[in-house]
């Protein structure tokens, strides 16, 4: 039998920014990207993961979630999402959000965002609040268009900026001088482990 010329993968996540990073995890591990599922949240993820994990009883699955701020590690939240994953299933949880694995490229990430990289946290899976760290960097840019972009206007009642989810998506998928999933892995537990995951079931799937 002829081996495939490569291994698809299918995924789904909560949101947007976390469709980019899954893509290019997948790309960055040699595999291809079939489908990506969800998008609609962490609750309508939860409801839909037994299903996903039935299909990856055929064909190689990641799914990837954040981890709940009333959670304290990732195991047992893992275990409690998923006690039984399938061979296929690469079930993995971003320590505490996957803004942490962006930030986990500190130097791309300060470029990016135009700040001094003494400004990223040292221990990125530490931060509480990723999400609120990134804009509060954001805050701090010397760029404009991200401080606008990125931050939310005074009394708009918004969490984040008008484009923050498109300007993360721009930095993960630039190839040249955007984020470099190895490089954060160094830096992310969580991330080392989505990586070491996915080839997992792709060697599983050769």
């Amino acid at each position: 039998m002829a081996t495939p010329e490569y291994v698809a993968i299918t995924g789904a996540v909560e949101g947007d920014v976390d469709e980019a990073v899954i893509r290019c995890v997948i790309e960055h591990v040699d595999a291809k990207t079939l489908a990506i599922y969800g998008r609609n949240g962490k609750s309508h993820l939860h409801r839909r993961l037994p299903s996903y994990n039935q299909a990856a009883r055929f064909s190689p699955w990641i799914v990837l979630v954040d981890l709940d701020l009333d959670a304290e590690c990732a195991p047992p939240f893992r275990e409690s999402w998923l006690p039984k994953p399938a061979d296929n299933m690469c079930f993995r949880v971003a320590v505490r959000a996957v803004e942490s694995w962006l930030m986990a490229d500190k130097e791309r990430f300060a470029r990016f965002l135009a700040v001094d990289i003494a400004r990223i946290p040292r221990e990125v899976e530490a931060v509480v609040h990723p999400k609120i760290a990134v804009v509060e960097l954001a805050k701090r840019s010397r760029k404009r268009e991200i401080r606008e972009d990125m931050a939310p206007r005074a009394a708009s009642g918004r969490v984040v900026g008008p484009a923050y989810t498109a300007r993360l998506i721009e930095f993960i998928l630039d190839s040249k001088i955007g984020w470099r999933p190895d490089v954060a892995a160094e830096n992310s537990q969580s991330l080392k482990r989505c990586l070491r995951c996915l080839r997992r079931i792709k060697a599983n799937s050769t």
